[in-house]
């Protein structure tokens, strides 16, 4: 049991620590992209690997995901640069 556990944790905590440096180093709308279409990658992966197969409703989901974050950001505005 002990080892299942330390899967979870790890497999949750290495994810998310580079995610946390990728927003680092990358901008912001630029991480929003590459996070929305992380569950297509995931579901395209799941597909190839394992040979999992996908409902039509997952994959209307996954494209209005896709398509509500290109949206975003294509509607996105730069903030003005504040006077120092």
């Amino acid at each position: 049991m002990r080892l299942g556990s330390a899967v979870a944790v790890l497999s949750s905590v290495i994810p998310y620590s580079l995610e946390l440096e990728a927003l680092r180093r990358i901008r912001a709308h630029v991480f929003g992209v590459l996070m929305s279409i992380e569950p297509a990658m995931a579901a395209l992966a799941g597909f190839v690997v394992i040979g999992q197969d996908l409902s039509t409703l997952d994959v209307v989901a996954i494209g209005l995901v896709v398509a509500a974050s290109a949206g975003a950001t294509r509607g996105a505005t730069t903030p003005a640069p504040i006077d120092a």
